[in-house]
């Protein structure tokens, strides 16, 4: 038998997890491009969800979630663990979704699509926002209650209507872009946010700030964002817009009390 040395640790210094839903076809394309830095470590594991998205579909996720973060490695502590869906975290709520991820991964900061909006639109100084939402009206009201009741209200909203995941991952650049353009007219609005991380939105992140004028905001975006700068990772990452040259201040010294 050979002899041969065994590293005393893996090379990379930020660990991050990611529950992504079985139907997502979108998230983990976008996620190659964000945290492409040599220093992240990303672990996918995949939730069973059902193919088309209603609010009774999104509460069904609550109790596969715990099987679905015991897939993560848990050898060493992972920093962060985002939960992949905008719609369920609005339905489930925020802390219960924290709550079952940190059921498996107790030192883990949770994080989610919603809590990642709040975040960025706070961090970006903005509360008016416009919604592209692809949902159907019953999933795109609660998300619309959620941030009305969090003080940064959608003020204006386009409204795709399609439940069926995969018609959302196949939703056109153009209709994106040009619905988020329709919004941007608005003269209340601050920022526009295109919700769920199936569709394509951070595709069209750059032209989209170039022919609004206003930060463009959407799911896969704003949760890479949140768990870089929850693992404290400083850098600016221009791939997420002018998102990414924004910090998030004091979080940096909370991750490394959490996983220490």
């Amino acid at each position: 038998m050979r002899d041969l040395e065994i590293d005393a640790d893996l090379p990379w210094r930020h660990r991050l997890g990611l529950i992504v839903l079985k139907t997502d076809e979108t998230i983990e394309q976008d996620f190659r491009r964000f945290a492409s830095d040599p220093s992240i470590a990303l672990y996918h594991t995949r939730i069973e969800s059902a193919p088309n998205v209603t609010p009774e579909t999104l509460r069904q996720m609550a109790a596969r979630i715990p099987g679905a973060a015991a897939l993560l490695p848990d050898d060493t502590p992972l920093a962060v663990i985002g939960y992949g869906c905008t719609s369920a975290s609005t339905v489930l709520g925020e802390a219960r979704v924290a709550e079952l991820v940190q059921s498996i991964h107790p030192r883990a900061i949770v994080t989610n699509p919603l809590s990642a909006l709040k975040a960025a639109a706070r961090a970006l100084g903005v509360s008016r926002l416009g919604l592209v939402s692809p949902y159907i009206r019953s999933v795109t009201d609660a998300l619309e209650a959620e941030m009305q009741k969090s003080g940064m209200p959608f003020v204006a909203a386009t409204v795709f209507g399609q439940e069926e995941e995969r018609v959302v991952a196949r939703i056109a650049l153009s209709s994106i872009r040009e619905a988020a353009e329709d919004l941007s007219r608005d003269n209340t609005v601050e920022a526009i946010f295109a919700s769920c991380t199936n569709l394509r939105a951070a595709s069209v992140i750059a032209e989209t700030e170039r022919s609004t004028g206003k930060p463009f905001l959407c799911s896969n975006q704003v949760l890479a964002w949140h768990m870089m700068r929850l693992a404290g990772i400083t850098r600016p990452v221009p791939e997420l817009g002018r998102l990414g040259s924004v910090q998030l201040a004091g979080q940096a010294d909370t991750v490394r009390e959490h996983v220490a």
